[in-house]
């Protein structure tokens, strides 16, 4: 996983409520055997027109926000199936980080286990930033993860709370397997003291 210490970039809002994991992705980019492409694949039918054409007025299809790196969206996002591939490809489109008022339980675990950083703030400071990211003179913040700080380009630090197991396998770009591999020594002392107490078990 790449690890997340302080992204800058432009924020774009969807502000709508219970965005759901069949529209971040759609279910005919499920069927590959990779996740090649899914980046193609993210709000697709909010992107693209049938033929396949960017829908000018979409957010992400206008230059003001080429290249954002997070969105500020509405309440319950990412409800619906478990596909993990949502995940997988708003990272392949660059998004680092969602800051919201509420997730979905599954879609939360999914971000975390892929890097994908998400943010819980109260409803007041999520319609602050949503304004903000509306405003191209005025949509880029940072994230700032290790003192748990968003920065505004033009406004106050909007400071936000991480579980402490998660924000250290953010900052260091570990995943659930690689955090228990980060205990490998003492997962390694821990057997080799078990079977010395309990010889019956090699």
């Amino acid at each position: 996983m790449q690890p997340f210490t302080r992204v800058t970039g432009p924020a774009a809002s969807l502000p709508g409520a219970n965005i759901d994991t069949d529209v971040i992705m759609p279910k005919q980019f499920l069927r590959g055997i990779d996740r090649a492409g899914l980046g193609d694949g993210v709000f697709f039918d909010l992107r693209f027109t049938r033929p396949g054409e960017p829908r000018p007025d979409f957010v992400l299809n206008r230059p003001e926000w080429t290249g954002a790196r997070f969105l500020v969206v509405g309440p319950n996002f990412g409800c619906g199936s478990s596909r993990e591939h949502a995940v997988w490809g708003l990272l392949q489109l660059g998004i680092r980080a969602i800051i919201g008022t509420s997730f979905a339980g599954i879609f939360a675990d999914n971000a975390a286990n892929n890097g994908l950083l998400l943010v819980t703030l109260g409803p007041e400071a999520v319609a602050c930033l949503a304004q903000a990211a509306a405003d191209p003179a005025r949509n880029h913040l940072t994230v700032d993860l290790p003192p748990e700080v968003i920065l505004p380009q033009d406004g106050p630090e909007i400071r936000f709370e991480i579980q402490p197991l998660r924000k250290a396998a953010l900052v260091r770009g570990l995943d659930a397997i690689g955090t228990t591999l980060d205990q490998a020594e003492a997962i390694r002392s821990f057997e080799a003291a078990h079977l010395a107490t309990n010889p019956w078990l090699a």
